[in-house]
């Protein structure tokens, strides 16, 4: 009897959960479903209403959470919940579970997505194997690496986020000064993500000299997630505060996007993902981003040369959680072979994984059982993959 698969992308504001089959892939869940996050307790109980109306046997389970995974178990950084795979593997029955970091998650689906999964900003001279960044500005803020091991991509999870904000401009010297006594240690995600944009808003209304219209404030005070309404204000252009607000933070995250292309010399380009990038692609494509993303002096032309890009596809962290793409250990194939694959095809099922994962409780290495991998089938299955019309060059497997 086939046994099937669960995966889940765990944010601070919504948890998304899928079933797949090994059949049909991680792009065509058979259910799938959307829970505000701050309404449950704990993912336990989110898992537990999702596996009720399933009449499936779930032998898999991975969930991208946000947050720093250690011995398999996370704090999460934005909800008040404590997530243990070995409790998760008791609620879905004895079903071998994985956790992630988010942006790992992301990392893994990078090399598979289509051209209609992201949207291009600044075309480059992309290196094939050059390592790749990621940043997820969402409820809070989300940094990896894609780092190319000869074979193929291995992803890096990180808390880059929390890294310490290094102003870039006279303004943010000033926004930088009114948060340290408020916040004491300030991060890059105090400043841009979800949580960070009042922040900032905060700053322009009572150092900045930008006045909060009446309505806006009424506005504001009714909503428990300021966020969306300072964004919505800014992308409709009817209060100032708002479009500086969100000007500032377009300047940040160009700003912190470029530093992460320079610790990981990201010479195959940058993802931006998350929750607020596919909102504000127009924004984005203005001169801020830009100009903040490559002003960094005498390495100004490297930045220049590199490609970024906004992930659209708002499902990629699930799809790079489930376990039919999951390659703990063996790392994510080339995007040129994986692009060479036949569109929604089964590209990067085909390899074998091996991963550390708990099963009723107990700590062991598990092969992910998949058809058997050798060269030659690999060279068949993207030779067979750029006959269909693809177009991409495959790297060598």
């Amino acid at each position: 009897m086939e046994k099937f698969i669960i995966a889940g992308d765990i944010g601070g504001t919504k948890t998304l959960v899928a079933l797949f089959s090994s059949a049909h892939g991680p792009h065509r869940p058979l259910v799938e479903k959307e829970y505000r996050s701050a309404r449950y307790d704990s993912l336990d109980d989110i898992l537990a209403e999702f596996a009720d109306d399933l009449d499936h046997p779930i032998g898999d389970a991975s969930f991208g959470v946000a947050g720093p995974v250690h011995n398999n178990q996370v704090d999460v950084t934005n909800l008040p919940w404590e997530i243990q795979a070995r409790r998760l593997s008791q609620v879905l029955g004895g079903a071998i579970v994985t956790l992630l970091n988010d942006l790992e998650s992301i990392a893994y689906s990078i090399p598979n997505l289509l051209p209609e999964d992201y949207v291009v900003l600044k075309q480059g001279d992309e290196d094939e194997h050059g390592a790749i960044a990621i940043v997820a500005p969402g409820t809070g803020l989300g940094e990896a690496y894609l780092v190319w091991n000869g074979q193929r991509y291995m992803p890096l999870a990180s808390e880059g986020g929390h890294t310490d904000f290094a102003p870039a401009t006279p303004l943010e010297l000033e926004l930088l000064a009114y948060l340290m006594p408020r916040l004491g240690h300030v991060s890059y995600e105090r400043v841009c993500s979800g949580v960070g944009i009042p922040n900032i808003y905060e700053f322009l209304r009572d150092k900045g000299g930008y006045d909060e219209p009446q309505w806006l404030a009424a506005e504001l005070a009714s909503e428990q997630d300021r966020t969306p309404v300072i964004v919505r204000r800014a992308l409709d252009d009817s209060a100032e505060i708002c479009v500086k607000t969100l000007n500032l933070f377009i300047s940040i995250l160009g700003s912190e996007a470029g530093n992460l292309v320079l610790q990981a010399m990201a010479t195959g380009g940058v993802y931006l993902a998350g929750g607020i990038p596919p909102r504000i692609i127009d924004k984005l494509q203005s001169a801020l981003f830009l100009e903040a993303f490559t002003r960094k002096g005498r390495l100004s032309d490297v930045l220049h040369r590199v490609p970024v890009r906004v992930i659209v596809n708002r499902k990629a962290a699930l799809f790079g959680a489930a376990p039919t793409r999951r390659r703990h250990g063996s790392g994510a194939l080339s995007p040129a072979v994986c692009r060479a694959a036949p569109a929604r095809g089964p590209c990067c099922t085909h390899f074998g994984l091996l991963r550390s994962t708990w099963h009723r409780g107990s700590r062991r290495s598990i092969a992910v059982t998949a058809p058997p991998f050798t060269a030659d089938r690999g060279r068949a299955i993207v030779g067979r993959a750029a006959g269909a019309g693809r177009g991409a060059t495959p790297a060598r497997l």
